[in-house]
């Protein structure tokens, strides 16, 4: 199963073993940058994720997919942009900003950043609009 993959940074050679890192961790690291652009309102989880947070627990990798391949790793960011924020511009900025905490925490080159922009959230939660309901 792909998800159980370790990614192994083999970049540096120091004789002191080798570093692991699960997906899990690169998920929380893109959930977190991608939530800190300014536009986006809310990262989308599924059920499991709002359980959680409602027992008080936060879960930072919400709205992210990390899928790891031959061709590289591709990950797919979720999220609820804010009304009358420019979609392009806002998706550049989750693109850049994820890829730059990623490669200065992890040293890692991404393939790919996909946004899926699922919903526009007005001045209310109540107003909310979800484009899609399944991840």
């Amino acid at each position: 199963m792909k998800e159980n993959r370790l990614l192994e940074m083999t970049h540096e050679e120091n004789g002191l073993g080798k570093v692991e890192i699960a997906p899990e961790v690169i998920e929380v690291i893109a959930g977190i940058a991608a939530s800190e652009v300014e536009g986006v309102a809310q990262m989308r989880g599924n059920f499991a994720s709002g359980v959680v947070e409602r027992l008080g627990k936060k879960n930072h990798g919400k709205g992210v997919k990390v899928d790891l391949s031959e061709d590289g790793i591709t990950i797919d960011v979720y999220c609820v942009m804010m009304f009358g924020v420019s979609i392009p511009t806002v998706a550049q900025r989750i693109q850049d900003n994820t890829r730059q905490a990623l490669y200065n925490m992890t040293a890692l080159e991404i393939n790919e950043i996909n946004i899926h922009v699922v919903g526009i959230q007005f001045e209310t939660k109540s107003q909310e609009i979800e484009i899609d309901q399944e991840m």
